[in-house]
């Protein structure tokens, strides 16, 4: 003899309206309302949604090459306004690096970016020598060796280490060049190119 068991769903009298009229082997499902919350989100998604589609579709939104284009307006400006700064070459300011102190620095800055071009104290590689009376490109001033070190020279190879380091490093740089002017070479010195300037 066999029994067979039955159990029946227990719905409580607060549930019966949420009952769904269909069952499936005996199982009934109730129609829970989803939290408030979790409908506002969606409503305000929805909205959101709406109103972005109707800004960048119709009312003049910015595509993204119009938002690029912006954004590298802002960027050139901002690149120009510090390179006029950098530009000006400080007497004053310059002094500072003319120290002990500011020369080991200028050494630092030299030996890390300019001793690949122009060796070890300055004796000239690819780079010219920066030791003897002859200059390349500048007229043997700390002002104009420093706007060569920021702008360079694209037709004699010298890059624009203004884009690289800062004002303060090329200042010391600067003052190191100066500092190496007439330095004894024991060998290996560059043969002298440009025009003679004497030293002052």
């Amino acid at each position: 003899m066999s029994t067979e068991n039955k159990s029946e769903n227990i719905i409580l009298d607060d549930e019966k309206a949420l009952v769904l009229d269909h069952d499936y082997d005996g199982i009934q499902e109730l129609d829970h309302p989803l939290p408030s919350w979790w409908i506002a989100t969606f409503v305000g998604t929805v909205v959101f949604g709406v109103l972005y589609g109707m800004y960048y579709l119709w009312a003049g939104g910015l595509t993204l090459e119009e938002e690029y284009a912006q954004d590298m307006l802002k960027i050139n400006k901002a690149k120009a306004e510090l390179a006029s700064k950098v530009d000006v070459f400080d007497q004053k300011a310059y002094s500072t690096w003319t120290t002990k102190v500011g020369l080991a620095k200028g050494a630092e800055v030299f030996e890390e970016n300019c001793m690949t071009c122009h060796e070890e104290n300055g004796k000239g590689d690819i780079g010219p020598n920066l030791t003897d009376e002859y200059w390349l490109l500048s007229d043997g001033t700390a002002e104009s060796v420093y706007s060569i070190v920021n702008k360079g020279n694209e037709d004699n190879g010298m890059p624009a280490w203004g884009e690289v380091i800062s004002k303060d490093e090329m200042y010391a740089a600067t003052a190191y060049v100066m500092s190496i002017q007439g330095f004894e070479h024991k060998s290996g010195a560059k043969e002298p190119q440009g025009k003679k300037i004497p030293r002052k």
